[in-house]
């Protein structure tokens, strides 16, 4: 299993913030995508830039505060969290769990290579600051 967790803070408000993230709609902002195929209101599959396709149903969507879905391709299968929280400024801190299970020993090998989750994650916090105006 690999793990990473990430804490970010926003300016915005928890809701703004949490009805883009998601929103899965309107992925315009998201750099590292292609598109959003919504199947239904918990499914919908992620494609890269590259055509890669990733399959994520929603397990948890209390809104504001708490939004979970598992996640899964030929290569992995995960969980992503997202866990909201009201700052004292009125912004918003977003913690960001992944958890991937990789499925051969041999992609396990490879995924250090092509699958580095900080960036991603990093990648993520950065486009979602754009979107919302806050890339100072």
């Amino acid at each position: 299993m690999r793990k990473s967790e990430m804490i970010a803070t926003f300016k915005s408000d928890i809701d703004t913030v949490w009805d883009v993230v998601t929103n899965n709609k309107d992925f315009s902002w998201r750099s590292d995508l292609d598109r959003i195929e919504v199947l239904d209101e918990v499914n919908f599959v992620e494609y890269t830039k590259d055509g890669f396709s990733t399959c994520f149903k929603i397990t948890t969507k209390e809104k504001p505060y708490l939004y979970k879905f598992d996640m899964e391709n030929k290569n992995f299968n995960g969980v992503w969290v997202g866990k909201f929280r009201e700052t004292e400024d009125g912004g918003t801190e977003i913690t960001f769990i992944e958890e991937i299970y990789i499925k051969s020993k041999v992609m396990e090998v490879l995924s250090h290579l092509f699958m580095n989750l900080k960036k991603m994650q990093n990648t993520y916090v950065k486009d979602l600051k754009v979107k919302l105006g806050e890339d100072e």
